[in-house]
């Protein structure tokens, strides 16, 4: 595969130029040398990184974590190390979701206590917490 300029690694990596930027500002990403031609060029090796933290992103890691990732993939720690960051993080999301839906389920009980309070009593609702 030819080395790729910034916009055609973003393209092909599915996320925007300024993201690239942002991941390389934080040290995720490494920038490359500018080219005799003042142009930087990205290696296939670039690419799977790129998608790797994108991937990485959508599982709902966030930058911290990433980093943390990374160290692991550099160093090719034991798989141990890897399966603890994943069943870590599911169980993060997990609780999230359980939060989430207790959200809901209070947002669902305060919308049916409206329909039987009526005017400025509706906004009572939200002096107690249940």
């Amino acid at each position: 595969m030819p080395r790729l300029t910034i916009g055609e690694l973003a393209r092909k990596a599915g996320v925007g130029v300024e993201t690239v930027r942002y991941y390389q500002r934080r040290g995720l990403f490494p920038e490359p040398p500018r080219q005799p031609r003042s142009t930087r060029e990205y290696s296939p090796e670039a690419l799977d990184l790129l998608r790797f933290i994108r991937r990485a992103r959508g599982l709902g890691f966030t930058i911290k974590e990433i980093e943390h990732l990374l160290v692991l993939r550099r160093a090719r720690k034991d798989v141990g190390d890897l399966v603890g960051v994943l069943t870590g993080k599911a169980a993060d999301l997990e609780r999230s979701v359980r939060e989430t839906q207790a959200v809901i389920s209070a947002l669902n009980e305060m919308a049916a206590k409206c329909d039987v309070l009526s005017g400025q009593d509706r906004w009572s609702i939200f002096d107690t917490e249940e």
